[in-house]
């Protein structure tokens, strides 16, 4: 095979060490490679990165392993070109596992430029990535407290999530903070309804009729100072994120923001996983591919079996399944069209799926095109195939025993 890149280097990195073999394939001459194992301290890192230099090495190829390649790349970067790659691409035949064998192996297939690089976004975006990460997790904490809090309202058969929407809203709030406080008067209590729950206060006085003891009271308080401090980070992330955003990542929110299930912070979060540019992504389809969100193939004598969709960005996937289930709600879009469409056939997973590709090839056009969104629109299927759903509709009222006649509208 051609050697693509005749001074390379492999890093096998762990948790402690990192062990790195150099090659080196001059045109004329024999070629010579050498091992060598690193700490990972500081100190270490940066005695690796002098020696890399010394060598004369173009670029080094380490597996994306956990968080330990990201000290690696911060300390490197800049000195020396580097590639992360996928661990589940490079394996190795069974029976040679060993350090040693694992860095020899990734600098032999990064000399015939066998490797395939993942997407390292530039700093400003990877920090960016962090926060909105960040956000999530304690979103996810936030919805984990709500839902314990509603478990201790029905041990105490407080039914209030039977009337009320929110139980944490401005109205649910101040009436677990008068259950806290020892109120035990429902009528009191369901006085604090604000804005459209001010119409069922009947309902809420049946709903505020339980049996609240102090330990229930104790733990709504513990469980609402805990909320109340999660929203506050929450708020904390989001001020950080509005600062540290470049103009270039700024301008790309504004742009796919009147895309149908994508709001302000959603926004945020999708520009920090794919980046603002679309250049690195040639077409849609390579995006959608690097997302996770192309069925995969299962073709085998000439029969094709239902493929899996790949492996993708975690993160992203999760947040296209949540813009995808409020597009799929934005009444006459084409989002909404397309759920409806595939739902009764391929299930509610999969139609949401299909609507969080659309929505992504969406942005890519957007983002590469420098264009607006302009939705299809609900009928859009319709206008497509409206001789298909004429002939349709047809053949139902001709089973039901009428006689149809079709006359075009002046």
């Amino acid at each position: 095979m051609d050697v693509v890149y005749p001074h390379c280097a492999g890093l096998d990195v762990h948790k402690d060490t990192v062990v790195v073999c150099v090659r080196h394939r001059p045109a004329q001459g024999p070629g010579r490679s050498e091992v060598r194992t690193y700490g990972t301290m500081t100190g270490d890192l940066l005695k690796l990165g002098d020696w890399l230099e010394q060598e004369g090495v173009e670029i080094a190829a380490m597996e994306s392993t956990g968080v330990y390649w990201k000290p690696i790349w911060n300390l490197l970067e800049g000195r020396v070109k580097l590639m992360l790659v996928n661990a589940q691409h490079v394996k190795q035949v069974p029976g040679r596992k060993t350090d040693v064998k694992d860095c020899q192996w990734l600098a032999e297939l990064l000399e015939h430029g066998l490797l395939k690089a993942s997407f390292v976004p530039d700093v400003p975006l990877r920090e960016l990535r962090d926060l909105t990460r960040g956000r999530s997790t304690l979103m996810a904490d936030r919805a984990r407290v709500v839902n314990r809090i509603q478990k201790i309202l029905e041990d105490a058969n407080i039914k209030l999530a039977s009337v009320a929407s929110d139980v944490v809203g401005v109205s649910g709030r101040a009436m677990l903070k008068a259950l806290i406080r020892g109120e035990q008067d429902p009528q009191a209590m369901a006085e604090l309804a604000k804005s459209r729950l001010c119409s069922k206060k009947d309902q809420l006085q049946r709903a505020l009729t339980g049996k609240v003891t102090d330990h229930h009271r104790f733990m709504l308080e513990m469980l609402l100072g805990q909320l109340e401090s999660l929203e506050q980070q929450v708020q904390a992330f989001e001020a950080r994120m509005e600062k540290v955003m470049d103009p270039f990542v700024r301008a790309a929110v504004d742009q796919i923001d009147p895309v149908p299930g994508i709001n302000r912070q959603g926004g945020i979060a999708l520009i920090a996983e794919i980046g603002p540019d679309m250049t690195r992504f040639p077409t849609a389809d390579h995006l959608c591919s690097w997302a996770g969100m192309s069925p995969g193939n299962n073709q085998s004598g000439g029969k094709r079996r239902p493929g899996r969709l790949k492996a993708g960005n975690r993160w992203l996937k999760a947040l296209l399944d949540q813009m995808a289930w409020a597009a799929s709600k934005k009444k006459n879009s084409y989002f909404q069209a397309r759920y409806r469409r595939l739902v009764s056939r391929r299930g509610k997973k999969r139609a949401a799926m299909a609507v969080g590709r659309s929505i992504l090839i969406a942005v890519h056009a957007m983002l590469s095109r420098q264009c607006e969104f302009k939705d299809l629109g609900g009928d859009y299927f319709v206008r497509r195939q409206s001789d298909r759903v004429a002939n349709h509709l047809v053949h139902r009222l001709q089973q039901l025993g009428y006689q149809v006649t079709l006359k075009s509208a002046a």
